[in-house]
């Protein structure tokens, strides 16, 4: 893993991260990619998903704000990019909480070529076949640990980053744990979105690698956290410092603050 390095590459190249994701976040991941220093664009329309997606670095698909129309979109832009080798990263937002949300996720995952799938413990669970509990969008219960990362993994042929208070990152071989991080970040809606779209920037420079990809982004997204909440009085503040703190990273001292298992 070589995360300062990669994230020197995201300023130098800034890739165009193409997200289709929901209303609730859409402003919050646009800002938080451009504050680490890759191009957002929120592209969502039958008629243009398929030329966008070509012409990024990267896809994120995340299902928070579901409609027919939007599937649909995500289903060509998918495809669009695969045919053009561009990685795609998916957020089953929610996935087990409804079935259309599950069946939805399930689609994408069928029909798609998926680099990096990135999810709360409740819905890769869900999603690899395993009991799970979810309120909402919001994992109930016991966190996913590695095991849940690694066999998520083999399921589903894709890498998996389960997110929580420890992360983990797996090919179903390796599994990366990534401890950084601050409690504040589940203060504030659409964090793990954020997680998601950053990791969309990351496979925009190392899209050869997805696992180091998810890995590397998970620590970036971690140790702004932990800066942000130095500075914040609530997650109010928090939510302004964590654009400030994603801005200020430091790529020569990110991999010595990685906190890695």
């Amino acid at each position: 893993m070589n995360a300062g390095a990669d994230l020197t590459l995201i300023r130098e190249r800034k890739p165009l991260v193409h997200q289709i994701t929901n209303y609730v976040v859409m402003n919050e991941t646009a800002n938080a990619t451009l504050a680490l220093g890759a191009l957002p664009v929120m592209a969502h329309a039958l008629q243009e998903v398929e030329e966008m997606a070509t012409a990024a670095s990267a896809l994120v698909l995340n299902i928070g704000t579901l409609s027919d129309a939007w599937v649909e979109s995500m289903v060509l832009a998918g495809l669009a990019a695969n045919r053009a080798g561009v990685p795609v990263v998916l957020d089953p937002v929610g996935a087990g909480a409804t079935t259309y949300r599950t069946e939805t996720s399930r689609r994408l995952l069928a029909e798609l070529r998926i680099a990096v799938v990135r999810g709360n413990s409740a819905e890769i669970a869900t999603l690899a076949g395993r009991s799970a509990q979810i309120r909402g969008v919001e994992a109930v219960g016991e966190a996913g640990g590695p095991e849940l990362a690694r066999e998520a993994a083999r399921e589903l042929g894709a890498v998996v980053a389960v997110t929580g208070p420890v992360d983990h990152v797996s090919d179903g071989s390796t599994v990366h744990g990534v401890a950084n991080g601050h409690e504040l970040l589940g203060t504030v809606t659409g964090t793990g979105c954020m997680s998601t779209a950053i990791t969309g920037c990351f496979l925009g420079v190392r899209g050869d690698d997805p696992l180091a990809a998810a890995t590397e982004a998970l620590v970036a997204f971690g140790v702004a956290g932990e800066d942000a909440a130095k500075k914040a009085k609530g997650p109010g503040s928090f939510h302004v410092a964590l654009y400030d703190a994603l801005y200020d990273l430091d790529p020569k001292k990110l991999d010595s603050r990685a906190k890695l298992s």
